[in-house]
């Protein structure tokens, strides 16, 4: 602790209701029901200490407390995690309320639940309630032993609560037990969630109203919860990263003040960096419309970019750098009056030349809908296929897709819908409970069936910027009918 200090790390103390297995006395462990211990999936297994037993309680306020001594030996900032208190759910659904200390504390007989999926009767829900009640006095227990260790030494207590078990929809009523009113603020200083599974699964939706309903159930406000993004126990599961990037970015913009990614070793053996962007760079991009309608006048050009070689035979051998174009245009063309050349110069000078980017309607491609003949034509929600639902995935960018579909067809990302137009169909039915993320993201409350297909029709717009940090316009040559020269190009956002 004394080296930690001297580095100006800052360590927070954890301590859950586990214990590895093997060294658990039997009086201690939560059970079934049927007698059944409650084991973690972990090879070997944990269990779970039930917090109705006074001895198993005894022990953990006594490790808190030598916790607490480590840090205020040493002058160090006292901060102290109670990390998953819970009573285990087993696979199957049965709750483990039964040890034979929590039978006594509940006052004898206990009420059968056998599977903690669906509806409960109201003397369960009761008996749910009790639990969490015994379950938050534990936990209150243990953070006194900690303040009182501290002989008056400030002390930051922090609960760490996995949603995707106590808040589960298929067992709406967990939460009673184990996301009890007395855990309400201000019982702790920081309320720290976690969320793993539904970050692996890409999940968003889940994290949303999982985070939504633990803040409304206990009251901590943004700037008092921390965020863990998940971790990634394998190397071959480094997909997860890239969630958990969508993950932090989510936290990010919930305000949470501290968002960790676990654990150091998993980071260094895979690789891992995560770039922050600086608030400079956020505002690179001005959510505004090119302000002169420039009509079929405008010059566009698409871009690829291909290496060729040609060897000694005369063959040659062609590379793609480039998945998808790069649009260029010219919107000269468009400005036709002294009124429009004032507008331009106004919009250049606010982003700073070439410095912001922003909205620009490509006259001849900004609709998915495919009438070669007509554009304008209003998009339906039929229009392009975006993904193919697994049962679990939430989110499906909008794309359009050029060519043969069974082909060689070239998929463009669109990241600039025009929000009122965007329609979204799950197997040809409209679909409902879905919004418009950034970027053309478009997330759903409840995860598409598996190999239902997701389709969406939508009008977009091209992010560009102008070419230039110098504009080259007179009014003189503008007035004798030169056209002025606009360049503009797109620029690549990355979802």
């Amino acid at each position: 602790m004394t080296r930690a200090k001297a580095m100006d790390f800052t360590v927070i103390f954890s301590l859950s209701y586990e214990l590895f297995d093997a060294h658990c006395w039997n009086a201690w462990k939560q059970r079934a029901e049927n007698g059944d211990p409650a084991l973690t999936g972990w090879d070997p297994p944990s269990t779970l200490l039930s917090p109705a037993q006074p001895a198993a309680m005894g022990y953990l306020q006594a490790v808190a407390r030598a916790f607490t001594a480590i840090a205020r030996d040493a002058g160090a900032a006292i901060k102290f995690q109670v990390g998953e208190p819970w009573w285990w759910t087993m696979p199957d659904g049965r709750i483990c309320l039964y040890d034979a200390a929590a039978q006594a504390a509940f006052g004898g007989a206990l009420v059968s639940i056998a599977d903690m999926k669906g509806p409960k009767t109201e003397v369960q829900n009761a008996m749910l309630d009790q639990a969490g009640a015994m379950l938050a006095a534990s936990t209150a227990d243990l953070v006194a032993a900690v303040k009182a260790e501290a002989l008056g030494a400030p002390v930051e207590t922090l609960l760490l609560a996995y949603l995707p078990s106590i808040l589960d929809e298929t067992a709406p009523e967990a939460k009673r037990a184990n996301l009890p009113v007395g855990w309400a603020s201000p019982a702790f200083d920081i309320l720290q969630l976690e969320d793993y599974d539904w970050v692996i699964a890409g999940n968003l939706s889940a994290t949303r109203r999982g985070i939504e309903l633990a803040t409304q159930r206990l009251g901590y406000p943004a700037e008092a919860q921390h965020y863990f993004a998940g971790f990634v126990l394998t190397a071959d599961a480094r997909f997860i990263w890239a969630n958990m990037v969508d993950a932090i970015a989510a936290a990010q913009a919930r305000a949470t003040p501290e968002i960790f990614i676990w654990a150091l070793p998993q980071v260094a053996r895979d690789g891992f960096t995560y770039f922050q962007e600086q608030e400079d760079a956020m505002d690179a991009f001005d959510d505004v419309q090119f302000p002169i309608a420039i009509g079929a006048g405008a010059m566009v050009s698409p871009q690829f970019s291909t290496d060729i070689v040609t060897t000694l035979s005369g063959h040659e051998k062609r590379n793609s750098d480039w998945a998808d174009a790069r649009l260029q245009f010219d919107a000269g063309p468009g400005v036709r009056s002294e009124a429009e050349l004032r507008t331009l110069i106004a919009f250049f000078r606010a982003r700073r030349g070439a410095a912001k980017a922003f909205r620009f309607t490509d006259p001849y491609d900004h609709s998915s809908n495919d009438m070669a003949d007509n554009i304008d034509v209003p998009p339906t929600a039929l229009d392009q296929i975006i993904g193919t639902g697994d049962g679990e995935k939430t989110r499906f960018p909008l794309v359009k897709t050029y060519g043969d579909a069974e082909g060689e067809a070239q998929k463009r990302l669109i990241t600039r819908p025009v929000p009122s137009s965007v329609l979204v169909a799950v197997d040809g039915v409209v679909a409902a409970g879905w919004m418009l993320g950034p970027l053309g993201q478009i997330i759903f409350d409840t995860p598409p069936a598996e190999n239902s297909q997701i389709t969406a029709g939508f009008l977009f717009d091209v992010p560009v910027r102008f070419a230039s940090d110098r504009l080259d316009l007179s009014a003189s040559t503008f007035l004798a009918g030169d056209i002025a020269e606009v360049p503009l190009i797109e620029v690549r956002d990355t979802p």
